[in-house]
C-alpha cells in the first residue's frame, strides 16, 4: 500500500510540474503579436504625422499671398551700396613710415618684420600708391601693417579694397583708433 501511495504521489507531482510548464512556442506567439501591434501603432503615427504635415502645407499655401509688383521708372530706382556690410578691424596703430592715416584704410599686408613691410611699401609706391607702414604694438609680436590707401569714409575705402583684392587677395579695412 505504501508503494502505491508513493507511486501515486510521484505520478501526481510529475503531472503537476509538467502541466504548468509554459512552452517556448507560446512565448514566441505572444512576442510576435506584441511586435505586430507595435508596428501597426508606429505606422498609424507616421500616417497621422504625414496628414498633419500635408494639412499644414495646405494652410501655408492658402496664407501665401503674392503682392503685385509695382513698376517704377528707372530714374526713381534707388541704388544701395553694400559698404555697411564690409567688415572693419579696429586697431590702435602708429605710423612708422608715411604721411598719416585717415579714418578708414586698406591694409594689403601684415608682417612681423619691419623690413618686409617697407619692401611692400616701396613696391606700392612704385605702382603709384601713397603707401604707408603702421605698427600695432598691442599684439605680440608687433605687427607692421602696410596701408595702400586711406580714406575719410567707409564706402570709399570699401571700393578701394575691392579694387585692390585682385592683386592682394587678403586686403582688409582698418579703422585706426
Amino acid at each position: 500500500m505504501k508503494k502505491y501511495t508513493l507511486l501515486c504521489a510521484a505520478l501526481c507531482a510529475a503531472m503537476l510540474f509538467t502541466g504548468c510548464k509554459s512552452s517556448e512556442s507560446a512565448y514566441k506567439q505572444a512576442y510576435l503579436k506584441a511586435k505586430q501591434q507595435e508596428e501597426l501603432q508606429q505606422k498609424q503615427e507616421a500616417e497621422a504625422q504625414a496628414q498633419a504635415a500635408a494639412a499644414q502645407a495646405a494652410q501655408e499655401a492658402e496664407n501665401n499671398v503674392v503682392t503685385p509688383m509695382e513698376e517704377k521708372p528707372v530714374t526713381e530706382t534707388q541704388v544701395v551700396d553694400n559698404a555697411d556690410n564690409v567688415p572693419v578691424r579696429q586697431e590702435t596703430v602708429s605710423v612708422v613710415a608715411g604721411t598719416g592715416l585717415k579714418n578708414f584704410s586698406v591694409v594689403v599686408g601684415s608682417f612681423s618684420l619691419k623690413a618686409n613691410a617697407e619692401g611692400l611699401q616701396q613696391t606700392l609706391n612704385a605702382q603709384g600708391y601713397n603707401a604707408q607702414v603702421v605698427v600695432n604694438n598691442q599684439v605680440s609680436p608687433a605687427m607692421y601693417r602696410v596701408v595702400a590707401t586711406t580714406f575719410e569714409t567707409k564706402g570709399e575705402a570699401a571700393a578701394s579694397r575691392n579694387a585692390l583684392q585682385e592683386k592682394y587677395p587678403g586686403a582688409w579695412l582698418l579703422y585706426a583708433k
